[in-house]
């Protein structure tokens, strides 16, 4: 049997089946109840992954392989502005400096910084409420508050109209608050979990879906009660 000719045409072509494949795995429709915001599917997926024509090979005929030109198919990702708020007093100011800088270097995502910016004594409430405003308004997506147990400031974000502030402290909490209470902000205590632990229940929480059906009902009961 004749063996097939590599010819310039053919790589080609290959090139854009190869591409053609990976933009149609990209704008797979979600599985119905599994919705994510933007912000969701980008700490879902960790950094922006990049696939090159180079991981596949061209067949060039039988015994004998050969690779494509390594064309790089990167899909720059689409940020928003300000998707996370972060907000600490003194005794949060250095976990929300890690966390801060692991949002922004590891999953990629726009932080505005409310302060506090040092270890001088401060009041808990004003950075907070400061996250927890810029929730309620759509400045941002979603906030983070920290203190050094974390209650004091989940409530005084809980004050704030539409926040629904969840003191989290393992993974567990931090993905029910998400599938079942829509908590739009979190909060942690920097004497309860260590950075380690932080870093891992915020990707959860960001990750996570909110689950709807009853706990649909069950939020908007608890919105009910708000205007109310």
């Amino acid at each position: 049997m004749e063996k097939e000719q590599i010819t310039p045409e053919r790589i080609r072509k290959v090139i854009r089946e190869v591409m053609n494949e990976i933009s149609s795995e990209r704008k797979a429709p979600a599985a119905k109840g599994s919705e994510r915001t933007a912000l969701e599917g980008r700490v879902s997926a960790g950094k922006w992954s990049e696939r090159t024509v180079s991981e596949r090979r061209v067949s060039a005929g039988k015994g004998s392989e050969r690779k494509a030109p390594a064309t790089s198919v990167k899909q720059a990702p689409q940020k928003t502005p300000c998707s996370v708020a972060v907000g600490a007093d003194h005794g949060g100011f250095k976990l929300k400096e890690s966390l801060k800088k692991y949002l922004e270097e590891e999953l990629e995502v726009i932080v505005k910084d409310f302060g506090t910016q040092s270890e001088e004594s401060v009041d808990y409430p004003d950075f907070a409420i400061a996250v927890a405003r810029a929730v309620s308004e759509g400045e941002c997506e979603k906030g983070i508050v920290i203190d050094t147990i974390g209650i004091g400031s989940s409530i005084a974000a809980n004050k704030v109209k539409g926040v629904r502030a969840a003191l989290c402290h393992d993974v567990l909490t931090a993905r029910n608050s998400r599938g079942h209470n829509d908590a739009n902000v979190l909060a942690l205590g920097s004497k309860v979990v260590n950075p380690g632990l932080a870093r891992t229940i915020v990707r959860a929480w960001l990750s996570t879906s909110f689950e709807g059906g009853r706990h649909g009902r069950r939020v908007q009961k608890i919105i009910d009660a708000e205007k109310g």
